[in-house]
């Protein structure tokens, strides 16, 4: 399994960079470094720089903290069923949505003639463009990644030892700050990481809000690529984003690293929720998440809005003619998406499992993981194109067909399944292993019998995720789309540039819809198994 891995990732990760590397570098088939030295040499190239690393790190934070705040709260605060579906709701709404719609509402309501600063304030030419407003935007979009990674962490660690710290006389402050977020670290590093990862990889949503004022490289790259059509120009800037994301990876695995974090042993133990928060921190909890509930629900209800009538800020009369447009004209985009979607979501999810796993437990591990983040770290735009030329010959000639776009996302999107199965390994026993193999299992046997129960939410968490980024991706796939195959959020960037934001908010409900109802079912599904293998280890065990 682990040849074969190393195989995948040679064809569908170096490879594509190994090809992008020898175009940008080579002139008509002569080596020639004078364009990447020449844009190295520019001011803009260093700023652009600097503000990437400053925008993903503000990100990386911020949606850390808002992921860490609902996970904690569903997870401790005891909130009731329709409280806890209501955060989960909101939480999916920004990552299933395509990655343009949050800014697209950040103009509807906070530009110039936004419904909050025009219509309410009454504010003339306001300003909605720069960092403030993009790292806003970004954190909303990605923060959903954090807490897909942090809350089955905080279930896992129960409040059982919290229980035994305030049996020792511990205050609920002192038993947070030293057992539940001490615990907690190896997925703050993931979440931290994954969405440090994601606002380099982001253009969109800089290309909308950011403004001149704040070029980052990954815009800066797709402008040099699609508007000046500059090859070299824009893989070199794209590459450079590899330098903070192994950075960043490095001091991940540095500090995770140093300490133990097994929760779940061979003994049982009381899962219990624990008296973690007070009654006033509980209401302080679920206020600070409904903040941020409204606030997205409010977002999302400008984009309703404009999708059910003739033109947002003109004519608000109610049509649905943006609809029929939809199921008329972009039938084919949503036949070619879900299809795509349909067979990458399973792949996805169990290469992510396979992967974390043998991170977690095969020596070596260390360059496995390096090597499967790259493409997530990697801007879309240069994935995209590495894949168009390292697969428009043969023998790897894959250019126009469905089955590149499905490597792009499998190989792009299955990390968060990586890292969160890494995460949860990192507290279970190894132990478990050892008395499965004593008692004559085989390797694939206990991998099946007793590690896949185990990180079931891992391999969920990566469906979930693959299927999300198939409907909503565009960064990548706009360049590997064909007449044969199309998607759904390249209609609806063309329907933006041809000014029909009707229909492209008609397409952008659509998708979440689409996407809520397949992710709800994922987790009812993953309700449904965990409680039949925890059965069938009970029968076993009697």
């Amino acid at each position: 399994m682990l040849s074969l891995i190393w195989l995948l990732l040679a064809l569908f990760v170096a490879f594509p960079l190994l090809m992008l590397g020898i175009r940008a570098a080579t002139d008509n088939g002569t080596f020639d470094l004078m364009p990447a030295i020449n844009a190295l040499r520019q001011t803009n190239t260093l700023r652009a720089f600097l503000n990437s690393l400053l925008l993903a790190t503000l990100v990386g934070v911020l949606g850390t903290a808002l992921g860490f705040l609902f996970a904690f709260t569903v997870a401790r605060a005891r909130v009731g069923r329709l409280m806890a579906w209501l955060l989960d709701t909101a939480t999916l709404l920004p990552l299933i949505s395509p990655p343009f719609t949050t800014s697209i509402a950040f103009v509807f309501s906070f530009g110039p003639r936004g419904f909050i600063t025009h219509g309410v304030l009454g504010w003339e030419n306001a300003q909605v463009y720069g960092l403030r407003s993009t790292l806003v935007a970004e954190a909303l979009t990605y923060f959903p990644l954090a807490y897909m990674a942090l809350r089955p962490m905080l279930t896992a660690i129960g409040g059982n030892l919290e229980e035994m710290a305030f049996s020792l006389g511990s205050s609920r402050w002192r038993a947070f700050r030293t057992v539940t977020l001490k615990l907690t670290v190896p997925g703050l590093a993931n979440a931290f990481l994954l969405l440090f990862a994601a606002s380099l990889a982001d253009f969109a949503t800089p290309l909308i809000l950011a403004g001149n004022d704040l070029p980052v490289l990954p815009t800066e790259a797709y402008l040099q690529i699609t508007g000046m059509f500059d090859l070299k120009g824009g893989a070199v800037l794209s590459l450079l984003l590899l330098v903070p994301a192994l950075l960043v990876f490095l001091l991940q695995r540095r500090l995770v690293a140093r300490r133990s974090y097994v929760t779940l042993g061979g003994k049982g133990v009381r899962a219990s929720a624990g008296d973690s928060v007070t009654p006033k921190l509980r209401w302080v909890l679920v206020i600070g998440c409904m903040l941020v509930v409204l606030f997205i629900f409010y977002l999302y209800g400008l984009l309703a809005y404009a999708s059910a009538v003739r033109a947002f800020g003109a004519n608000g009369t109610p049509t649905l003619a943006n609809y029929r447009v939809v199921f008329t004209q972009g039938m084919p985009a949503i036949r070619d998406t879900l299809i795509i979607a349909a067979i990458a979501m399973p792949l996805g999810g169990l290469y992510g499992v396979l992967v974390g796993s043998l991170v977690g437990r095969v020596r070596g591990g260390q360059a496995l993981e390096l090597v499967s983040m790259i493409n997530y770290a990697l801007p879309g735009t240069v994935v995209g194109i590495g894949y168009l030329v390292a697969f428009n010959t043969p023998p790897f000639l894959m250019t126009g067909t469905a089955a590149i776009i499905i490597a792009c996302y499998i190989f792009r999107y299955s990390p968060s399944g990586i890292r969160t199965t890494i995460a949860l390994l990192a507290q279970i026993d190894r132990s478990i292993e050892e008395a499965s193999t004593s008692l004559g299992a085989g390797t694939a046997t206990t991998f099946r019998r007793v590690m896949l129960p185990l990180v079931l939410p891992a391999f969920f968490a990566g469906l979930s995720v693959v299927f999300i980024r198939s409907m909503t991706a565009i960064s990548a796939t706009i360049f590997l789309v064909s007449i044969h195959w199309t998607l759904i959020t390249v209609r609806i960037l063309e329907n933006m540039t041809e000014l029909s934001l009707g229909p492209a908010a008609a397409f952008s409900i659509f998708v979440i819809v689409v996407v809520l109802v397949v992710t709800k079912g994922l987790e009812l599904l993953l309700r449904q198994l965990s409680g039949r293998s925890a059965q069938l280890m009970m029968v076993e065990r009697e």
